[in-house]
């Protein structure tokens, strides 16, 4: 039996510890998007220096990539003192049972140890959803990794993100890489043939909306609903700081057209809907989630309340721990903390951050902070409810 979701419905009025946690594994990638917010501003890792330096190779469809290995650790990577196994043990056992689990970064395939990592905040922290998000560059070695996690994580839902932002040669010119979109049609392939075998896998593709593709997100919708094996399409607005800020210049009204499209997709032609337990109450939350960005972007106000450092909690690949994904507000780093998260966030510095989250009415169009928002506050539950009668 898998893990419920439904464990964590205490969080609902208790809301004192993190049950979303998000882990930046590496800022290493093999992809150059300019709507990347964690990449940009001076974070984004060389992969040409990396390839000098590297000693460890991941080969696939006959592109090698090299990986750079620290001498003493294999899991702390000499590029950006990356967190070791041992630290991420230390960090895990700090944090309790989770509801959800993103890793993120940088491409998160190119750490030769994320198999291990799952495996870790799987025995200590017992998460229902696992979220391994891919720009899908290393088939080979992403169905290889994702094999070993849906073993060894069987009660957790393994949900695997494609990123899909064109058709052909549009997708690759936005991620930077030529032959991108096949290589990640590869993935996907294989990846599908593990959805066949395993019950815990739920596959899907995140599109990021810019202004570079909003004119063809109807065609990019369609191709998706095509593609075999994918059960969910999500599409996320740009946004943070960018390396290329115009991308973030898009028409909110073409946005809502393409929520709209979703929508439709969910109610009338019962598509898109996750394949896991409480699938039509996440789907809901994903109607109500998307309606709220856009009324947030457009309005440029607080919509509803933010848990930010109180339900959710980020961790970087070199330890240092957030609130959310913005990275405007530094709690501190694990490795001056005792590798301690929960503490930290219960200490002076990281009570003074989410009180000011609270006092200056922050709000974002960040996704994964939005459905926390959502599915944690009671005043939403109207209109989740309306929605999940109609799917």
């Amino acid at each position: 039996m898998k893990y419920s979701p439904f464990r964590h419905m205490s969080s609902v009025i208790w809301k004192r510890r993190p049950i979303q946690f998000t882990f930046f594994v590496t800022r290493r990638c093999n992809a150059e998007c300019g709507h990347c917010f964690y990449l940009s501003k001076g974070r984004r890792g060389s992969m040409k220096e990396e390839t000098r330096r590297g000693e460890f190779h991941l080969r696939s469809a006959n592109v090698e990539y090299s990986v750079s290995r620290g001498e003493d650790d294999p899991s702390r990577q000499e590029n950006g003192n990356e967190l070791s196994l041992a630290e991420i043990e230390k960090i895990s056992s700090s944090l309790g049972s989770l509801l959800w689990l993103a890793f993120s970064g940088g491409e998160i395939f190119l750490r030769s140890d994320i198999a291990e990592i799952a495996k870790i905040f799987y025995r200590e922290n017992r998460p229902t959803f696992i979220l391994l998000p891919t720009n899908g560059l290393l088939p080979e070695v992403i169905a290889e990794k994702t094999e070993e996690i849906l073993r060894a994580c069987e009660k957790s839902n393994i949900v695997v993100k494609l990123s899909i932002d064109g058709i052909g040669e549009e997708n690759d010119a936005l991620r930077g890489v030529k032959g991108a979109f096949e290589k990640t049609l590869m993935t996907c392939e294989m990846l599908a043939k593990l959805q066949e075998r395993y019950r815990n896998i739920d596959l899907g593709v995140n599109t990021v909306f810019t202004s570079a593709n909003q004119e063809r997100m109807g065609d990019i919708l369609d191709f998706v609903k095509g593609m075999k094996g994918v059960r969910t399409h999500t599409v996320s607005l740009a946004r943070g700081d960018l390396s290329d800020e115009s991308l973030k210049n898009v028409d909110l009204e073409k946005y809502n057209e393409t929520i709209g499209k979703l929508e439709f997709s969910h109610k009338n032609e019962k598509r898109g809907v996750y394949g896991f337990s409480g699938a039509r109450l996440k789907t809901a939350q994903d109607i109500v989630q998307r309606r709220l960005i856009y009324a947030t972007a457009k309005e440029k106000v607080k919509h509803t309340e933010c848990y930010a450092g109180k339900l959710t909690a980020v961790l970087t690949e070199t330890g240092d721990v957030y609130p959310c994904e913005s990275f405007n507000s530094r709690i501190g780093n694990v490795r001056e903390s005792g590798y301690d998260i929960r503490k930290m966030l219960n200490g002076p510095k990281g009570r003074e951050i989410v009180a000011e989250i609270g006092e200056k009415g922050c709000f974002c169009t960040h996704e994964c902070y939005t459905m926390m928002n959502t599915l944690f506050n009671p005043a939403s539950y109207p209109a989740l409810a309306r929605e999940y009668m109609q799917i």
